[in-house]
């Protein structure tokens, strides 16, 4: 079956032989990270870092060291910079997946976000410059732009930390960069899962919000695939956005439950009726590369030219990408093809 969505994929060679760190290695894009690498590539280490031993157990059971020998468990925590150091013993590549990320719950939660989500960046940055690690990936929200919720706004500062940090790295050394996307089809506290449960229990409705919301999406794939894709062009200091459909709420209702009635619930604190992933005020330094965006960076502390093997045109000054003005998006059917790859991938 032919995909609807955007092929990112590319072969980023250099992880052959490399040892790699994930950070939130046991959630929903870790393990599917994880899974790639072990599929496509040859590591010298892979090494899983996160503050769930249960996860980390699960996981274990599924790529155990026997079968696959590079892989390693590190039980540790983002707020423990010491520890971050001892994982990045030796590391070359870093992709930063682990955060808080419930909406709701952050809101009610700020100070255990702001451990986690600011304080957390800052010390695998310096953890990483110490280590003398040769890249790192950290992965964003379209909630980080033009943030209204908790959440939104930690990321917003994690993702200027990790864009500064090449201020600190000398030259030809650790370079950071971001890649920016919307929410992840089926992935773990997600509104499919949710709407699946409600199915599967013979729910009479299915709660909805809001029926104006929209939102970006994304497979977890094309997440693996836009982060490799990252690793392979990144300088240091851009911010990756992919092209990607947006999607009504009520429409994935009524794809996955077509004869179930919606019932109006109500927005839930920090929620947005739409989101965006490119703020109008960063359309002038973002530049369109085919199935892609890339914001340059913002600090002139390299002359910054587009990686190589991307040519890319300027946006215009009033350029938002946001999920409502979004000129793709996918309807009723559409989505029950999606979600139709996603179980065949499964």
């Amino acid at each position: 079956m032919t995909s609807i969505l955007h092929d990112f994929s590319t072969v980023f060679d250099d992880f052959n032989d490399a040892s790699i760190l994930v950070t939130g290695g046991t959630g929903s894009f870790g393990q599917a990270f994880i899974a790639h690498v072990l599929k496509a590539y040859q590591p010298r280490r892979l090494i899983v870092y996160s503050r769930d031993e249960l996860k980390q157990y699960e996981m274990q059971q599924v790529y155990s060291r026997d079968r696959y020998p590079s892989m390693r468990y590190f039980l540790g925590d983002m707020r423990d910079q010491a520890r971050l150091e001892m994982a990045m013993e030796n590391v070359d590549f870093v992709i930063h997946a682990a955060a808080l990320k419930h909406v709701t719950l952050t809101e009610y939660n700020p100070f255990e976000c702001v451990l986690t989500n600011i304080m957390g960046a800052q010390n695998l940055v310096l953890a990483a410059l110490k280590s003398n690690v040769r890249q790192v990936v950290a992965l964003s929200t379209d909630k980080a732009a033009a943030p209204i919720n908790l959440y939104g706004a930690t990321k917003l500062v994690s993702d200027k930390i990790f864009l500064a940090a090449n201020n600190l790295s000398k030259k030809d050394e650790c370079s950071f960069s971001v890649v920016r996307y919307g929410n992840v089809l089926n992935s773990r506290g997600s509104v499919i899962p949710f709407f699946n449960k409600l199915i599967g229990e013979s729910a009479d409705h299915l709660p909805i919000t809001d029926a104006r919301m929209t939102r970006f999406v994304i497979s977890l794939q094309q997440g693996v695939d836009l982060i490799m894709t990252a690793f392979k062009h990144m300088r240091g200091g851009e911010i990756y956005v992919p092209k990607i459909p947006s999607m009504r709420i009520v429409d994935l209702a009524t794809a996955m439950g077509p004869d179930l009635e919606q019932r109006v619930v109500g927005i839930r604190p920090g929620e947005k009726i739409h989101e965006i992933l490119i703020p109008r005020e960063d359309a002038r330094r973002t530049v369109d590369v085919g199935n892609f965006y890339i914001i340059k960076p913002e600090f002139p502390y390299a002359e910054y030219a587009l990686p190589d093997l991307l040519t890319g045109a300027e946006l215009d000054d009033e350029f938002e990408y946001d999920s409502y003005t979004n000129n793709w998006y996918l309807g009723v059917s559409e989505i029950r093809a999606v979600l139709d790859q996603l179980r065949l991938a499964a």
